[in-house]
């Protein structure tokens, strides 16, 4: 390496996994000394969307949760080479490998009915119709959907199927989002479709994300002197030149002060976030529904305004109706609920993965995790999760939307789904319970063109590159970490030349075997 290249210094804006990810290819495999990287992360804590935190007393929160699987190329080999929180000579992708080889993934109990699990739960209920659909969808080229809802491309019936309702609450899709990201997760998750009903083929962490994932790299980063400035907001950007040839020169911070930034420098811009304007609530009061719009995405919006070729971020962050849920992380002191429901699912705890209880006026679901969920969680601490994917409607026991509902409120609706007796709903009386609103938690899927996403490398990027879930890139699937960590990869070899780009993007959809299991599922031979 020339002593120039040495001299380049790297400034990363935003470190949720995409900004970390980046710096570890500079340094694993850029050569980059990590003396000469700086990470600015507006919040407190660094990991961005993946979140664990909280103790035994005052509860755990986690807003929302990851699923991986075999073909996330890009982020295992970024994990490759990270010591796990448990054990250093065990990596993390390899802890991955090993816990899901013990705690093994298949659901019995996916959806359930009037308290029941659900006769059904194993049939998709798809029509002729709406399986001439699919196949139409998976054929159609990105370019002929433009910014079409998946809603304007099935019937009304297919909205009603057990295919739909466990495929939207899995993802989070939602009738009006995105056509051409619907069509993406048909392709990229088409070899999923024979284990689909028990959410077989599907990877978990070990422990919640910010545990088993984030923790482990800040160390290694740290280790290896990358600077992680938290609590340091980057209000703008200031870039020099045309479309021609065009430099960041210089980071205008929130109290006013600017970071000068050579025309050799390289910058890795993080535009946008899915929980940014998050906000709390308690068992006696349900998150305040504020929906601010945060630094990230007031960062993108004064970008797009005064430069061409960022994107189009309205597209994304103005409609919080549409892209909202609410999550909750639920602290139990005992282990009555997590045995009952052993009992109740048929499966172990941390095996069956998301339960959706079908007809739910919220579309509710929870998680059992494998326990402890977090590292210092006490022996007989039980920790869950769930979700209403349609919190602003009213619930079937509770007679509000749950966007109003405490914490309180949401377990009530819960109990009432199970059919728990009073005195089984009593194992709740001493439950933490943390909802959470987040505004734009699914804004990446609202529906968008060609050009509302910015390329990785705008027209004319000299020195600077856009990360994380709002940049474009050809065939993959946001709401992955997966799409974070292959933008990282990506901006880091086309900016510093001395990495290789990232393998393709797994084409399971073209392999004949993928898609005669796909068939037989879907046709239910």
């Amino acid at each position: 390496m020339s002593n120039r290249e040495t001299d380049i210094e790297h400034h990363i804006v935003g470190a949720g996994i995409a900004g970390l990810a980046a710096a570890v290819f500079l340094v694993r495999d850029a050569g980059v000394e990590g003396r000469k990287i700086r990470i600015y992360e507006q919040l407190d804590v660094a990991g961005g969307s993946l979140d664990g935190s909280g103790d035994d007393e005052t509860g755990y929160l986690i807003r929302g949760g990851r699923m991986f699987e075999p073909h996330f190329a890009c982020t295992f080999d970024l994990f490759d080479k990270i010591p796990s929180a448990d054990d250093p000579k065990v990596s993390v992708s390899q802890d991955i490998q090993n816990f899901n080889e013990m705690v093994p993934g298949s659901s019995n109990c996916r959806l359930v009915r009037t308290g029941q699990p659900a006769e059904d739960r194993y049939d998709l209920t798809l029509s002729a119709a709406d399986i001439v659909d699919i196949n139409r969808l998976i054929l159609k080229t990105e370019r002929g959907l433009g910014a079409q809802r998946i809603e304007d491309w099935f019937a009304p019936d297919f909205f009603e199927s057990n295919f739909w309702l466990m495929w939207s609450t899995m993802f989070s899709f939602q009738p009006w989002h995105s056509l051409v990201e619907m069509r993406r997760y048909l392709r990229r998750f088409i070899h999923l479709f024979p284990g689909f009903t028990r959410i077989a083929g599907i990877l978990r962490t070990r422990y919640n994300q910010y545990d088993s994932l984030i923790a482990p790299v800040l160390t290694w980063l740290c280790n290896r002197g990358v600077v992680v400035q938290t609590g340091q907001q980057v209000a703008d950007v200031r870039i020099d030149g045309d479309l021609q040839d065009r430099h960041v020169s210089g980071l205008i911070l929130a109290d006013g002060s600017e970071v000068p930034v050579a025309p050799d420098h390289h910058v890795y811009l993080t535009l946008g976030s899915m929980t940014d304007g998050s906000v709390l609530g308690s068992n006696d009061s349900a998150p305040p529904r504020e929906d601010r719009e945060g630094a990230a995405w007031a960062l993108w919006r004064r970008l797009a305004a005064n430069n061409e070729g960022f994107g189009a971020p309205e597209v994304f962050c103005s409609d919080t109706g549409r892209s909202a849920w609410h999550s909750f992380t639920v602290t139990l002191d005992g282990p009555d609920f997590f045995e009952f429901m052993e009992d109740f699912t048929k499966n172990r705890t941390g095996t069956g993965g998301l339960i959706t209880f079908a007809g739910s006026g919220w579309i509710l679901s929870i998680v059992l995790f494998h326990q402890p969920h977090f590292r210092g969680q006490a022996k007989g601490r039980y920790t869950f999760w769930g979700y209403g994917l349609r919190g602003d409607r009213s619930g079937d026991f509770v007679n509000k939307p749950m966007w109003d509902a405490t914490g309180n409120e949401i377990i009530a609706e819960l109990a009432g789904q199970l059919g728990l007796s009073r005195d089984q709903a009593a194992w709740f009386d001493s439950a933490r319970v943390i909802p959470c609103r987040m505004p734009f938690i699914t804004s990446q899927f609202m529906p968008r063109k060609r050009g509302d996403r910015p390329s990785i490398r705008p027209s004319g990027s000299r020195n600077f590159a856009v990360i994380g879930q709002f940049c474009e890139l050809p065939r993959d699937c946001v709401f992955t970490v997966e799409y974070s960590v292959r933008s990282a990869r990506l901006a880091v070899a086309s900016l510093t030349g001395r990495v290789d780009p990232p393998p393709p993007v797994a084409r399971t959809d073209r392999d004949p075997r993928v898609l005669v299991r796909a068939a037989r599922v879907l046709l239910d031979l």
